[in-house]
């Protein structure tokens, strides 16, 4: 049993790690179905964007009170994640990743944003929910956010339905009690549609940031975040911000114009001012006149 949950663990660490360029391969290129390990045959994660995310299904959260999504959406975008919290590995990279990419951000959760992880395991309670959450918390490392995360545990029916909808893929091995799963994250918007995604472990803090001001229509960020916006471009076949060439040189060009008007004003005012005195009259020579 061990021997198959080690098989299980490596093989979904692969498929991760090869995940995000698989989605820019097209159709028909790269090793067929019948070779790809029968446990990873239905396992994968290919997010729909803009796709609706079901916020009215019950779950219960870490106190073991009865939630739905829509508790934690409507004013605030979120960050949402699949993980079992009794996951040998892949799961607690993937906690690692958000918590090490949110904590370099100057946003709060609770305040800014809500994080949210659903447990697609049915066997977990949410008394494993609440451990799993202490030592997230103390990774994060500011203790007056716990408000805003939440570790959710479901029935198999609540998970199915959200899982779904995100397109999220996983299977379950019976001899070793273990999951197949793919990683990432989605960012939904306050009326719960999934506004950005990022596959794997590993989220640079700089797109999940730009993501958030993105998923939040203007709620958070400043105005330099709205600068970069203009200038990084989300794509969606890669699952990342990438800086859009003819955004850059439209906004320098625009700079540049600015530049060349303000010049232009402030020498003309030199000009003017250095005229004016010039022109000004010189006081009567008194003390000359007397000497003479």
């Amino acid at each position: 049993m061990r021997g198959t949950a080690q098989v299980i663990v490596i093989a979904t660490l692969l498929l991760t790690a090869c995940w995000a360029p698989a989605q820019t391969v097209p159709a028909g290129v790269g090793p067929s179905a019948s070779a790809i390990p029968a446990a990873l045959q239905n396992v994968g994660f290919s997010p729909p964007l803009n796709g609706q995310i079901p916020l009215d299904v019950p779950f219960r959260d870490e106190t073991g009170l009865p939630v739905r999504l829509h508790d934690y959406l409507g004013q605030k975008p979120a960050v949402l994640a699949f993980a079992y919290y009794n996951c040998p590995m892949l799961c607690d990279l993937v906690e690692q990743g958000v918590v090490g990419s949110l904590r370099m951000l100057s946003f709060d959760p609770g305040r800014d944003y809500d994080v949210v992880f659903v447990s697609f395991d049915p066997r977990e309670t949410p008394a494993i929910a609440l451990e799993k959450k202490k030592k997230t918390l103390a990774h994060f490392r500011r203790p007056a956010t716990d408000s805003g995360w939440h570790f959710l545990t479901g029935s198999p029916e609540s998970i199915e339905a959200v899982t779904q909808a995100a397109n999220f893929r996983y299977s379950f091995d019976a001899k070793s009690g273990t999951f197949a799963h793919a990683s990432g994250v989605l960012l939904l918007t306050p009326d719960g549609h999934i506004s950005r995604y990022f596959y794997g472990v590993e989220y640079p803090s700089r797109d999940m940031r730009l993501g958030l001001v993105d998923a939040s229509a203007g709620r958070i960020g400043t105005p330099i975040d709205y600068v970069l916006l203009y200038c990084y471009h989300y794509d969606p076949s890669a699952a990342t911000y990438s800086a859009s060439i003819l955004k850059i040189m439209r906004l320098g060009g625009v700079l540049t114009i600015v530049g060349i008007v303000g010049g232009i004003l402030i020498f003309r005012r030199w000009e003017t001012a250095g005229a004016a005195k010039m022109t000004c009259p010189r006081p009567s020579g008194g003390h000359e006149q007397g000497a003479r």
